[in-house]
C-alpha cells in the first residue's frame, strides 16, 4: 500500500501544480485583458466621459463627504497632518 502511496503522491502533486499553474495563467490574463489600451476596438467608447475617457475638468466627490441624501455634508472634517523634524512649526510661539 505504502509503494502505491509514494508512486501515485508525485503524480497527484505534478498534476495539481500544472492544473493551478494553468488557473492562476488564466486569471492574470482576464486582468490584463479588463485594461483598454489605446488602439484597442472599443477602447474609445468608454463611459467615463469623453471619447478617450478623459476626466480632465470633471468634478469627482468621494463618497464618504456625502451624508445619507447624496449631499455634501456640513460637518466639521478631522485631518490629520504628519510633520518631520525638519519643518518649521506651524506658529511662532510652538515649540514643534
Amino acid at each position: 500500500m505504502t509503494s502505491l502511496l509514494s508512486q501515485i503522491f508525485p503524480i497527484l502533486y505534478g498534476a495539481c501544480f500544472v492544473l493551478l499553474l494553468w488557473q492562476a495563467f488564466r486569471v492574470m490574463g482576464q486582468g490584463f485583458r479588463a485594461v483598454p489600451r489605446p488602439g484597442d476596438p472599443g477602447a474609445a467608447a468608454t463611459d467615463s466621459g469623453g471619447p478617450t475617457g478623459d476626466r480632465t475638468g470633471r468634478l469627482t466627490i468621494h463618497p464618504e463627504l456625502l451624508d445619507a441624501d447624496g449631499q455634501l455634508t456640513q460637518e466639521d472634517l478631522l485631518t490629520v497632518r504628519f510633520s518631520g523634524d525638519n519643518e518649521q512649526p506651524a506658529f511662532p510661539a510652538d515649540p514643534n
